[in-house]
């Protein structure tokens, strides 16, 4: 079953169960996935709805920071509660020690020696973690391991 589908079943179940803030989290993932899908005329395969899932994470992580910033612990809780619904249908995320390989075998690879050679680094690694990990991070984790 292709996780559209998967996301489809999950929210007539929760239609069923009553978990009411569980249905409105997947309403929002397949509106999201609807209107990429009406803007660009396709189907969404797998990886472009993971695609749309790593957006919305991203989102609510800036919205997370911004109301915590502005004193709003409740509208932060609630952002917080639909990363985690948010994250059920993403792959498993990288753990720090695998990231480090990755890093280690692209740098290898791509035989950079500077921080000029960055972007090569993170070409590769980008292939192998989108999804599973905050590239932002990966990014910062490549620049200073260059760098030093």
């Amino acid at each position: 079953m292709s996780l559209k589908g998967q996301i489809q079943d999950d929210m007539k179940a929760a239609l069923r169960s009553g978990d009411k803030d569980r249905l409105k989290v997947l309403r929002l993932i397949l509106a999201a996935v609807k209107q990429v899908e009406i803007d660009q005329r396709i189907e969404l395969d797998d990886a472009a709805v993971l695609g749309v899932l790593n957006k919305m994470v991203k989102q609510r992580r800036d919205s997370v920071s911004q109301f915590t910033s502005g004193g709003r612990e409740d509208l932060a809780n609630i952002e917080t509660a639909e990363i985690s619904v948010l994250e059920t249908y993403l792959p498993e995320q990288l753990s720090d020690t695998e990231l480090d390989t990755l890093i280690d075998e692209a740098i290898a690879a791509s035989g950079a020696e500077s921080i000029r050679d960055m972007g090569k680094v993170m070409g590769q690694i980008k292939a192998k973690a989108e999804g599973r990990t905050d590239m932002g991070a990966v990014s910062a984790r490549v620049k200073a391991r260059l760098s030093g």
